[in-house]
């Protein structure tokens, strides 16, 4: 089955909804200039509620590893989650083992999906080791997530199958209910995260939304099985 996550929670009732539907992951924001942004005392209070078999993702923006790893046990975290060039560098930059250096097992790098069609990602043999999935994500005015928007599917297709026989391939970007089928179909990928797609506004999201987008790409790997 297709990996779920919902993103940008920043309440514990979205948490339960979202858990109570199916998800298998919760991504939590910790970038200033996120609408979804949560602080860390409070998403420590929802990580503390949540079962042991959800992964909970922490998002982070050109945060430096220190504070990524502080951040991480903090709050409890079992997953980080990196956009931008100066993360994704500090971390690798840094030869420690993974939960030495950021304090989780898995991590999941973001790069903008349609640089696919630009000749793709370099997978290195540390990625390929030290990373649990890439996640390929509509970047749109400069903004990290959240966007509402799609990148280009059908021409990045024969590269994200060419990448998924190296590392896990998360899809992202402008999700929703009406169209996580069609990313299930085109793409195949290991999973499908959302974030504004199942949201009633910035932050808050709506039950309704979270149970048909999840119930829509349960239905999608039943035709794809």
């Amino acid at each position: 089955m297709t990996w779920i996550k919902i993103c940008g929670i920043t309440n514990l009732e979205d948490a339960q909804t979202a858990i109570n539907a199916g998800a298998d992951a919760l991504g939590f924001v910790f970038y200033d200039k996120s609408p979804r942004r949560v602080e860390v005392g409070a998403a420590q209070n929802i990580v503390r509620e949540l079962p042991n078999q959800i992964e909970k993702v922490g998002v982070f923006v050109d945060a430096d590893a220190d504070t990524i790893q502080e951040t991480a046990s903090h709050v409890g975290l079992t997953a980080i989650q990196l956009h931008g060039q100066d993360s994704i560098d500090d971390v690798w930059q840094d030869s420690r083992p993974l939960q030495e250096r950021l304090g989780v097992s898995r991590l999941i790098l973001a790069v903008p999906g349609d640089r696919l069609k630009q000749g793709g990602v370099l997978i290195t043999d540390r990625a390929r080791e030290e990373v649990f999935a890439l996640l390929l994500d509509a970047q749109s005015d400069g903004n990290f997530g959240g966007t509402g928007v799609t990148f280009d599917w059908l021409g990045t297709r024969g590269m994200v199958q060419i990448i998924s026989l190296k590392i896990p391939v998360i899809v992202a970007g402008g999700l929703t209910a009406s169209n996580v089928a069609d990313a299930i179909r085109i793409l195949k990928p290991f999973g499908v995260d959302v974030s504004s797609g199942v949201e009633a506004s910035p932050g808050k999201k709506d039950p309704e939304k979270i149970r048909t987008f999840i119930q829509a790409a349960r239905a999608a790997d039943k035709r794809t099985s």
